[in-house]
């Protein structure tokens, strides 16, 4: 006997098909990243500052776990100078270098395969006008160039950054990579800061704070200049061109 209540081969195909769209895909990643924004605003992680880490995690421990907080509050637009001083401030400025710095990477992975996997397919076809389509073409063409100045000269929100990235066709090892070496003196500055908050007339505490001022005052005169490439590549061939380690495939 025909079972009716089995749903046919053909209902499921074009359930499965829905499922796995461009925009119900696009539309899972807005409801994760609404939900990471609310945790965030539930959890309260600037208490780390006023508080102070939880003392019966000390050590080692404490540097990899804030490592891994520091990336999932990164993925959940949680601003990474406040992560940064808490970093100084509750590790000093070795440990908490190289815990801001992994947490960096790890949320910057986090993003970018978010952005890849379930956004890229719906955004991509989306990417028109001059700003856009060539901001779109330097990250596919030269994507480690513009991701690393992108990183040294944090003009570009972070979240924007990787979020642009993963709709782009730039590859995953260039993004990881040029987000680790160009993140390094902007995270150590604020880390040092955060370290030296105690004593605001410190050197320490005087060189850093003048290093991040500089490094905002560069990322405008690099955004000012980038201006006029951006409009030479809005209007050039948009034939491809890969390097080492840059992707140009639109596949995730």
């Amino acid at each position: 006997m025909l079972d009716l209540a089995a749903p046919s081969p053909g209902l499921a195909a074009r359930c499965a098909r829905v499922l796995l769209s461009p925009w119900s895909r696009l539309g899972l990643l807005v409801v994760l990243l609404g939900g990471a924004a609310a945790a965030v605003l539930v959890a309260q992680p600037q208490r780390l500052l006023a508080e102070g880490w939880p003392p019966q995690v000390s050590g080692g421990v404490a540097v990899v776990l804030f490592g891994v907080a520091y990336g999932l509050c990164t993925a959940a637009f949680v601003p990474r100078p406040f992560l940064n001083l808490a970093a100084g401030a509750l590790f000093g400025a070795q440990a908490g270098t190289v815990s801001a710095l992994a947490g960096t990477v790890l949320g910057s992975g986090i993003a970018f395969g978010l952005g890849r996997v379930l956004g890229q397919s719906a955004l991509r076809p989306l990417v028109r006008g001059r700003w856009l389509t060539g901001a779109d073409r330097l990250l596919s063409r030269h994507g480690f160039r513009s991701m690393l100045a992108i990183r040294l000269f944090p003009g570009v929100p972070f979240a924007a950054a990787n979020y642009c990235a993963a709709v782009s066709r730039m590859g995953w090892f260039a993004f990881l990579l040029a987000t680790a070496l160009g993140s390094i003196p902007n995270t150590a500055a604020y880390v040092i800061a955060g370290s030296a908050a105690a004593e605001p007339g410190s050197p320490v505490f005087l060189a850093s704070m003048g290093f991040i001022a500089l490094s905002a005052l560069g990322a405008m005169t690099v955004a000012w200049r980038k201006r006029a490439r951006l409009r030479a590549s809005a209007g050039a061939p948009t034939t491809p061109r890969s390097g080492p380690g840059e992707n140009t495939s639109s596949q995730p």
